[in-house]
């Protein structure tokens, strides 16, 4: 037969019960209305505590630097200082919010001294209305890494009480009077308001500037108010209107002044390093027109060009000068030559040379030899005019000749003159383009070095009028203003943020307890661990009021659950075909604890309610426990006799150990567990227990056996044969899920007839099916809202 309930397998989402996973949450619903109260309690006490603060903004815009400022444009057009100096916002922001700029701020507005005014509730800082003000001996330095506390209390206007801690005596002092600390003395002196604050305790808050800046770094907000905007957005919150104003006008104060500084000392800067760098090439520019005289100088060249023209005329003019006493000399040497070779030919005449004397003898001597030719037509070679012609044609020959070498030698002497003047000159034309080349370099340097100092020149007069024209680097487009006040966090951000923590609280600790519970804890449970057996029902827990036994006519859950399981029992037990002992029931578990000897008992109860013969046989005899349940039923001497005194001897008959109890009107027949024997399993394997079985099986509707746990012992798997049903007992929230693999591996092997489970000690909440709604016929508690119905 299958079972009655068997839990069908399929996709886990699919099988998913929501309402079941809410019901889960909804029954611990007193926790959650406990958390969500005391959440919500504490979010009225937190926002009673909760001080009002107000934000202050302000907006400024970043300027680039122009080209006329800061001396940046003095040095702009230098190739090593050009590139786009623009201020990034980015880098902007963090120079904002740099310490140096609030460490300024907390010493200029005294921000690490803090008034408080002590209240009940809330202590309010006293920013502008400080009754009075300290005055340190110990240097600032000191002061600045100093954390304190003290609480002042004016009992007049010239005197106070002195305390280090809020509950300390206090020690009278007057206002003027030194006050001894561990970091030095200070001095309290009234302002004129001290009267407002006399009986009236004052917290004195010294901290750390560095702690104080660190706290205004996290606290005000700087942001572009829009992409790629240059205008920026300052923030700031704090319980102190005025305060926060203050401190964000004194931040572009200090900003402002510190680019002012910045662009001044740049432009200081550019001015010194402009002179040193006029000074430097000055001295150059200096060495180089020494340069150009002493190399004019050393070449004694006053202007190269003149030079070189007039050289260049003077090299044409000796050149027409040696050519002029070359060819007089050859038109001597012509003369001379014909002088020799005929002494009666003519001779050329105005060939010498320029020279009038040898020209005048070569025409004369031309003349007497043309006198001679005439002389010679008529007379012979001999005549006396024709001798006399020839000798002063000989005179004339030998002076002309004479002259004519004289005039060659003098020519000579003259071309040998020329050329060398000649050589001269040609030597001044072939230098003059080097020494040019090199007079044009130190010339062109000379125009660098001259060009640059003239440019510095005009920049350092740039730079001059930069220091005293110095612009702001910001402009502010909104001064500091207040846009309110607020609560962080809002009151009904507080209130909703409470109540859901309320729920989150109880939620995951449940859920958290339900994730590492290895438990079961109802018919579902064991359900979903073993699928393939029958669940004969669900005990509920009674309490410890309750006496644990089931009454007659008795209308209460724990009753008519056992009715269930009963009926249950006879539905199977009908399907099922059993031959030898059908009407004996085992009853185990798999530990110790789970109840066994309890339902043993309670279903024995129950079925003899039902006007059956039942006897209840206590087969645990090792921690035998019906005894410990019934004994204020039983006499001793009839306790005494049990189980183990029909196994041991033989003369021990079944009625010697059977004893009818009457119990809440009910009347059962048992059989106690006897003495607890020395060897409980070989005790067991008697043959006494075959006799016992069968013949109790014939006299009784039910036999119920309350065997030991099948886990713990061997000794109910020694007698299982003769239990024609096995009721296998769990406990709510007791039996571990992974012990019940040992119940599957018993009926998987048929170690246990008929194996049934039930689950013991189910808490109401927990039951399976119909648990919530009760049982019919038993009266309902009426809650508040059913009651105002009837």
């Amino acid at each position: 037969m299958e079972p009655l309930n068997q839990t069908p397998k399929g996709n886990g989402f699919q099988n998913f019960d929501l309402k079941k996973f809410i019901s889960g949450y909804t029954k611990h619903w007193k926790w959650f209305a406990l958390s969500v109260l005391i959440c919500l309690v504490l979010a009225y006490f937190q926002m009673r505590s909760l001080v009002p603060e107000y934000t202050a903004m302000a907006k400024i815009m970043v300027l680039d630097d122009g080209e006329n400022e800061t001396g940046k444009a003095a040095i702009k057009d230098l190739t090593i200082f050009s590139g786009d100096d623009a201020a990034k916002i980015d880098d902007e922001i963090q120079v904002i919010k740099s310490r140096e700029f609030l460490r300024n701020i907390v010493d200029k507005l005294n921000l690490n001294i803090q008034y408080f005014s002590i209240g009940r509730v809330k202590d309010y800082e006293l920013y502008t209305n400080k009754p009075f003000q300290i005055n340190f001996i110990a240097s600032d330095s000191l002061i600045n890494e100093v954390g304190f506390t003290f609480y002042v209390e004016a009992t007049s206007n010239t005197n106070f009480n002195y305390r280090l801690h809020e509950d300390d005596a206090p020690k009278q002092l007057a206002f003027g009077e030194k006050v001894d600390t561990h970091f030095g003395g200070m001095i309290l002196t009234p302002n004129n308001n001290i009267s407002g604050y006399v009986n009236q305790i004052i917290k004195v808050n010294i901290i750390p500037v560095e702690r104080v800046a660190q706290s205004l770094k996290n606290r005000i907000g700087v942001y572009p108010s829009g992409e790629s905007s240059k205008v920026l957005n300052i923030t700031m919150d704090d319980p102190v209107e005025k305060k926060a104003i203050d401190i964000i006008g004194t931040l572009i104060d200090e900003y402002d002044t510190a680019s002012i500084n910045k662009k001044r000392r740049q432009a200081i800067n550019t001015a010194n390093f402009i002179n040193e760098r006029v000074q430097s090439i000055a001295s150059d520019l200096e060495n180089v027109d020494d340069s150009i005289v002493g190399y004019k100088s050393r070449n004694r060249i006053a202007d190269i060009a003149s030079t070189s023209e007039q050289a260049f005329t003077s090299s044409v003019q000796n050149e027409e000068l040696i050519q002029n006493a070359k060819t007089q000399l050859r038109l001597l040497d012509y003369m001379g030559g014909a002088l020799g070779d005929n002494p009666y030919e003519s001779i050329p005449s105005n060939i010498g040379g320029g020279d009038a004397a040898i020209n005048n003898m070569a025409s004369r001597y031309n003349e007497l030899l043309a006198q001679r030719s005439n002389y010679l037509k008529s007379a012979g070679e001999n005549n006396a005019v024709v001798v006399e012609l020839d000798n002063t044609l000989g005179q004339i020959r030998g002076n002309l000749m004479q002259s004519i070498n004289n005039t060659k030698q003098t020519l000579n002497i003259q071309l040998g003159a020329l050329q060398s003047s000649s050589r001269k000159i040609n030597s001044k034309l072939y230098s003059a383009p080097n020494q040019e080349r090199t007079l044009r370099s130190i010339q062109r340097k000379q125009g660098i070095i001259e060009s640059m100092y003239i440019f510095l020149l005009e920049k350092r007069e740039e730079a001059h009028i930069s220091i005293s024209s110095i612009s702001p680097k910001i402009k502010i487009v909104e001064s500091p203003y207040s846009l309110g006040s607020f609560i962080a966090p809002q009151p009904t951000v507080l209130i909703f943020g409470a109540f859901f923590l309320g729920l989150f609280i109880p939620f995951s600790i449940i859920y958290v307890k339900d994730l590492l519970d290895t438990k079961i804890h109802n018919k579902e449970d064991l359900q979903q661990e073993i699928s393939n057996m029958t669940v004969l029902g669900e005990i509920p827990n009674f309490g410890k009021k309750a006496n644990g036994l089931v009454r007659r006519n008795d209308r209460s859950i724990m009753s008519e659950s056992f009715r269930i399981i009963r009926t249950n029992i006879d539905f199977i037990t009908k399907g099922r075909q059993v031959k030898d002992n059908d009407n004996v029931i085992f009853v185990t578990s798999t530990i110790s604890g789970e109840g066994k000897s309890f339902v043993s008992l309670n279903l024995a109860l129950t079925m003899a309610n039902s006007g059956k013969r039942v006897l209840l046989i206590g087969a645990d005899i090792r921690n035998p426990q019906i005894f410990e349940a019934i004994k204020s039923k039983v006499n001793t001497e009839a306790a005494e006799t049990g189980l183990t005194d029909y196994l041991v001897d033989d003369a021990v008959t079944i009625k010697d150990t059977v004893n009818s109890y009457t119990m809440n009107e009910v009347t059962i027949d048992i059989m106690l567990s006897g003495k607890i024997p020395p060897n409980p399993a070989e005790l067991l394997m008697s043959n006494r227990m075959k006799a016992l079985f069968e013949n109790a099986s014939k006299e009784y509707d039910y036999v119920i056996v309350d065997t030991a746990p099948a886990m713990l012992v061997t000794d109910t798997l020694l007698i299982s044969q003769y239990a024609g049903h096995t009721i296998y007992v769990t406990r709510a929230g007791y039996t571990e899920k992974r012990i019940l693999n040992f119940a599957k591996e018993l009926h998987a092997d048929n170690k246990l007839n008929g194996m049934m489970l039930v689950v013991n000690d189910v808490q109401e909440s927990n039951f399976g099916y119909g648990g919530s709604y009760g049982y019919y016929g038993t009266p309902q508690k009426k809650g508040w809202f059913r009651k105002g119905k009837a």
